[in-house]
């Protein structure tokens, strides 16, 4: 028989590890997940452990390349940004896998922004707001002043999805995707490195930049597949959209972060903009997208459980309910509305779990709407696409659809949108079929006749 000709992919989060393979017309034909223990670093704070995560990647490579009924023709990963593995000359780590969550020394963060003429100057050269650890640069500097013994004996910092590649090419490489994401280091309109870097020698300490589109033929003898350099998850999730759609939208990809992306929107990041937390990611292609970002995944899992622990409702009742339009109209006239978030609003002001987590979902949408219209062009952008959990939630949607009534929005769905723009990437590389455009399905909501008192 023969084999199926199949692409692998590693889609890596902070909570679940994926493995799928998809074939020529991007059908998911195997796919895995597991999760990983975490570990601690030096300090006791909780971070990635590399070393269960590099087994994960090896070992599933090995098991796929055993499975006789597919043949592998490439390799690329996704996984998320603002992290990065400090490896030795020979690849292995040296170092924990910091967590972005880490607190950042605001002794040290004031040092770096006093040398280099302020977080605003800084933010607007690099698309970047101030965002602590979160900006990966800052990660590798804390490590320079912190640890200078570490610091000289990294070879290369390489953020996780070029680590997670060179395990199975055998070589280091950058990738604008990850380089240029709220990273501090890139410097957009010279498209290169920013004057801190190379200030601070940490140039030296980057790998070269390779295309995000092209593959790389194996360096080790135990691998004899190809494999991209590995991409931002978020960026990775936006190509599937620009593969399909040419007229203006704006993607909302929803998560622990809902990311709101415009990648028709070029124009300069403002000051105003940094401080509203708007920044920019580059495309595979390497091309500015204008973002926004809100934490509403995040606000959304604990009071979610909050209300569910209260009314002694099962979380997933929740989350499963339907959209109540006469709960709405009687949210409308209640007071609920007066304090600046659901986590403030005493929760015996609902007469159950259903309408106190409508009443929360009116929030969040009204953070959402606040968030979104940052990079939204108005006139311009003719639809809005919803991917991930809030596309599903029905309440999300429909108030969605109602603050922004001359924009059509749609809940977007496909399989696995990260891992299938990693495989698109690279798509020249190892199909010969022409790009699909049937990958993604979408679901309409029109915007509601009547009013609804949200807090925009």
């Amino acid at each position: 028989m023969d084999k199926i000709p199949v692409i692998a992919l590693f889609d890596i989060g902070k909570t679940n590890k994926k493995i799928f393979l998809f074939d020529e017309h991007y059908r998911i034909v195997f796919e895995k997940s597991e999760c990983l223990p975490e570990s601690v670093d030096e300090d006791g704070f909780p971070c990635e452990d590399v070393n269960k995560l590099r087994d994960f990647v090896v070992s599933g490579l090995d098991e796929l390349l055993r499975k006789r009924k597919f043949m592998i023709r490439a390799v690329n990963i996704s996984s998320y940004g603002a992290s990065l593995v400090y490896i030795d000359d020979k690849g292995n780590p040296i170092a924990p896998l910091y967590n972005y969550l880490k607190p950042f020394p605001k002794a040290l963060e004031g040092q770096f922004y006093d040398t280099y003429g302020g977080c605003e100057k800084v933010a607007l050269k690099t698309a970047s707001p101030c965002s602590g650890s979160l900006n990966s640069g800052l990660q590798l500097y804390r490590i320079k002043y912190e640890q200078p013994a570490l610091f000289e004996n990294i070879h290369y910092a390489l953020h996780l999805p070029q680590y997670l590649s060179s395990l199975i090419t055998g070589k280091f490489y950058s990738d604008i995707t990850s380089l240029g994401c709220h990273t501090q280091l890139w410097d957009l309109a010279k498209e290169d490195y920013h004057q801190w870097v190379y200030a601070e020698g940490l140039d030296k300490k980057l790998a070269p930049l390779f295309p995000s589109d092209e593959i790389v033929q194996p360096d080790t003898a135990k691998y004899s597949v190809s494999a991209g350099v590995g991409l931002h998850d978020s960026s990775a999730a936006l190509i599937p959209y620009l593969s399909n759609f040419s007229e203006p939208f704006v993607l909302i990809s929803t998560g622990t972060w809902c990311i709101s992306l415009n990648p028709f929107n070029d124009s300069p990041l403002t000051e105003k903009e940094i401080q509203q937390n708007c920044l920019c990611y580059i495309s595979y292609k390497g091309t500015a997208v204008k973002a926004s970002r809100l934490f509403a995944g995040y606000e959304h899992e604990q009071q979610s459980g909050r209300i569910a622990e209260h009314f002694h409702i099962d979380i997933d009742a929740l989350r499963n309910a339907e959209y109540n339009r006469a709960i709405i109209n009687k949210l409308n006239t209640s007071t609920v509305f007066e304090t600046e978030s659901f986590a403030e609003v005493p929760l015996e002001k609902f007469e159950d779990g259903i309408e106190a987590y409508h009443a929360l979902m009116m929030f969040i949408v009204s953070e959402q709407f606040n968030s979104t219209s940052i990079i939204l062009q108005r006139g311009v952008t003719k639809k809005i696409f919803v991917d991930g959990g809030f596309g599903r939630n029905t309440i999300y949607m429909n108030l969605l659809a109602a603050v922004f009534p001359e924009i059509e929005v749609y809940a977007a769905s496909m399989a696995q949108a990260t891992a299938l723009g990693t495989a698109l990437a690279i798509h020249s590389s190892w199909n010969d079929r022409q790009l699909p455009n049937d990958i993604i399905d979408l679901k309409y909501y029109s915007a509601p006749y009547y009013a609804i008192n949200l807090r925009v």
